[in-house]
């Protein structure tokens, strides 16, 4: 008995540590996130949660009219993205494969015939146990993601109650936050106007 308890420690302090890993949905800019043929609008914000959440399925995205998924995820930094957790249920609702891309804002269903940076085969995991490892090398400095789920298992629609994301985030510099310097010069038309002004007056 000693030694199951031990065990269930070693486990508890695990899913703490995990906790802490998939930490990252903290870092993503949740009002541009965009989930493309979610059947609720914002649903598909919801699935990024905190790791104690990931088995609450009162929050889901589901597919609209077909059995494909797309969020263009932007990060509040860079992140190097270490691993992927989706948790859906044990059914053919269950998306099948898993397309990434990488720093590609505002994807749309015609941009993904492109060439995905990785591809994941998906098995139906109603825990959330598996994780799909990300390449270090191409998923190293991640300001924003898309995930395609293109397929489920057979079923009309796709649903999914989590998706987790671990990895590294360091702040970054955000497109579009640039700071401008205005060069400050006076305006010469008002001025030439005045001047005309002056000369057609002394004409008269």
């Amino acid at each position: 008995m000693s030694h199951h308890h031990c065990h269930h420690d070693h486990d508890h302090g695990n899913a703490d540590e995990l906790g802490i890993q998939y930490n990252l949905y903290e870092k993503i800019d949740k009002e541009n996130l965009q989930c493309l043929n979610e059947s609720v609008e914002g649903s598909g914000k919801t699935v990024f949660k905190s790791w104690d959440k990931r088995l609450d399925t009162t929050n889901y995205v589901e597919s609209d009219a077909d059995e494909e998924l797309l969020f263009n995820i932007p990060f509040t930094g860079n992140v190097k993205l270490k691993g992927i957790k989706i948790y859906a249920e044990d059914s053919d609702s269950h998306p099948a494969k898993l397309r990434l891309f990488k720093n590609k804002p505002n994807m749309t269903f015609d941009d993904v015939t492109m060439e995905p940076d990785q591809v994941f085969e998906l098995q139906r995991d109603s825990q959330g146990v598996l994780e799909y490892s990300p390449k270090i090398v191409t998923f190293s400095s991640v300001s924003h993601l898309t995930m395609h789920f293109p397929a489920n298992f057979g079923a009309e629609t796709t649903k999914i109650y989590y998706i987790g994301l671990k990895g590294e985030w360091t702040p970054g510099h955000r497109h579009g936050v640039t700071i401008c310097t205005y060069e400050v010069r006076p305006n010469l038309d008002d001025h030439k106007l005045k001047n005309l002004d002056s000369v057609s007056k002394q004409i008269e």
